[in-house]
């Protein structure tokens, strides 16, 4: 079992600890949760995972009509899952040809939305966009992020396009590594991480492996836990949301004692919006159940109420937004760039663009 040191975390005012930093040690996030137009409303809209559907639902229609028949069967579209969609993806025939006719229409959407981030003061420079959010996790995804990268290519616009290296169930977790105290990472060697979306809810425990790489390139994510809370969209409660992550981060804090981690006392949650330094949230958060942009709610405060100590001390929970820290679990990575952005697809459009040291 590690030896442990207990370590007090520093003065609210430390920058490692502000709730939304964007200066840290070897990068500087430039930006967050772009909000673009297009006349018809928010840019991010056209390429989210229900525009897809959209998309692939008006194929569905056409070859319908055409054939006869429905290629794609009884269920609707909106219920076909993306294993479902990469096996059929696989079969050929006519249910491919119109995830595929979908899968252009949509790669030109997201090589229009590209072009205009890229317009922007914050992503000025940007060498490379990496393609995060649970869309890429599919076959079908990834070979529309290909398609984008080669519609941009033959547009002359210089970016480099892939899909997010860890499973997006953990980029949002992974990335607190660069977030979390310093001086916390070289007395403990794991924290817990949440990633609150508009239809998840993921917690886990991150291993620093700092012996292994010291740059977290070996970082990893055990204990990883998952709630579809949007399948209770109709009864569940902000409270609820809150009461069932601090129930989550209670078992894996019992499973980190099992295994003789040495747990800091130090949560990291990544959320949808603007994040304020004193952890209250501004804007974004349209998702959520209820109003979490409340002056009477706080989500860091109200978690830490619902949390035990951690190593005799009381466990100090931490706020960003979602797409910065999803897009930081890539940066042992981006080390031959210097300007790198994400782009995070599901429920919305998440974004962050990152300058390094």
């Amino acid at each position: 079992m590690p030896t442990r040191t207990t370590v007090s975390l520093p003065a609210e005012d430390h920058l490692s600890l502000l709730h939304g930093s964007l200066k840290l040690p070897a990068v500087t996030i430039n930006g967050y949760s772009l909000e673009l137009h297009d006349g018809r409303g928010f840019l991010g809209d056209s390429v989210s995972r229900q525009a897809f559907t959209r998309m692939l639902d008006t194929w569905r229609k056409l070859f319908h009509e055409l054939d006869g028949k429905d290629p794609m069967g009884t269920l609707p579209t909106p219920d076909i899952s993306k294993d479902r969609l990469d096996e059929l993806l696989d079969r050929k025939g006519l249910a491919a040809a119109a995830i595929n006719a979908a899968a252009e229409d949509y790669a030109w959407q997201l090589a229009r939305v590209v072009r205009r981030f890229l317009r922007q003061p914050s992503w000025r420079g940007v060498e490379h966009i990496v393609v995060g959010g649970g869309f890429q996790q599919s076959e079908l995804g990834r070979r529309a992020v290909k398609r984008t990268a080669a519609l941009l290519a033959d547009q002359g616009v210089k970016v480099q396009l892939r899909t997010l290296r860890h499973h997006s169930d953990e980029g949002g977790l992974l990335g607190w590594m660069h977030l979390a105290p310093p001086e916390l990472l070289t007395h403990y060697n794991a924290l817990l991480a949440v990633d609150i979306g508009g239809t998840n809810v993921r917690c886990g425990i991150v291993r620093t492996r700092l012996k292994k790489a010291p740059d977290f390139s070996k970082a990893d994510v055990i204990g990883r836990r998952k709630w579809a809370h949007a399948e209770d969209a109709d009864d569940i409660r902000r409270e609820d949301l809150v009461q069932g992550i601090a129930d989550m981060l209670q078992t894996l804090i019992n499973r980190a004692k099992r295994k003789g981690l040495a747990l800091a006392p130090f949560v990291g949650v990544a959320c949808p919006g603007m994040i304020c330094e004193d952890g209250s949230i501004a804007d974004g958060t349209q998702n959520l159940p209820g109003n979490w942009e409340s002056s009477r709610f706080h989500l860091p405060r109200h978690l830490c109420e619902r949390l035990p100590r951690i190593d005799g001390q009381e466990t100090q929970v931490r706020l960003h937004n979602d797409a910065a820290v999803q897009g930081l679990s890539e940066l042992p990575f981006m080390r031959d760039v210097r300007h790198w952005a994400v782009l995070t697809i599901g429920t919305g459009l998440g974004n962050a663009s990152y300058t390094n040291h």
